[in-house]
C-alpha cells in the first residue's frame, strides 16, 4: 500500500512526522529518498524528535551514523549522500543496522538509494517530492 500525502509547509512536515513516529516499533528500517532540498533531513530531525530525544539532531552528511538513546528507543540516523555505493556500507559495517533479526532500533537512512543493497527485504520507504519552496509530495510504502 502506498499513501501520497502533500504538505504545504515544515509545520505540516513535523506533523506527518509525528504522526509516522507514532506508529513505528522497533525493529524498523526507513528509507527517506528524494532529490537535494526536499525535506529528508527536515522530516527526520522531526521524527527523531517525536520520538522523545531532545539531543540536537543534526544531519550526519559527514559522520554518515548519528545515534540516538532515550530509555530503550535507539535511533540510528544514516546520510548515505557521500556513499559511491553499497559496497561502502558494507565495508563499514552498517549490516548490522539493517538486519531486523538483530537490530535493537530504529534506522533513518537518508540517500538509501545509493545503497540500495544494505536494505532488508521489508522496510518503510518514504519518499519526498519537491513541488514548490515549501510544498513536498510524501510518499509512504512499505516494501515487502
Amino acid at each position: 500500500m502506498k499513501i501520497e500525502i502533500i504538505s504545504q509547509n515544515v509545520d505540516q512536515t513535523n506533523l506527518i512526522a509525528q504522526t509516522i513516529a507514532k506508529t513505528i516499533k522497533a525493529p524498523e528500517v526507513i528509507s527517506l529518498c528524494g532529490d537535494l532540498g526536499s525535506g529528508k533531513t527536515t522530516f527526520a530531525k522531526y521524527f527523531i524528535k517525536a520520538l522523545g530525544i531532545i539531543e540536537n539532531v543534526t544531519s550526519p552528511t559527514f559522520t554518515l551514523l548519528n545515534e540516538y538513546e532515550l530509555d530503550n528507543i535507539k535511533v540510528y540516523h544514516f546520510d548515505m549522500y557521500r556513499l559511491e555505493n553499497s559496497d561502502e556500507a558494507f565495508e563499514a559495517g552498517f549490516e548490522r543496522y539493517f538486519a531486523k533479526e538483530t537490530l535493537d532500533g530504529i534506522t533513518l537512512v537518508e540517500w538509501a538509494e545509493n545503497a540500495i543493497e544494505i536494505l532488508p527485504k521489508e522496510y518503510l520507504k518514504i519518499s519526498f517530492t519537491k513541488l514548490g519552496e515549501n510544498e513536498r509530495k510524501i510518499s509512504v510504502e512499505e516494501i515487502k
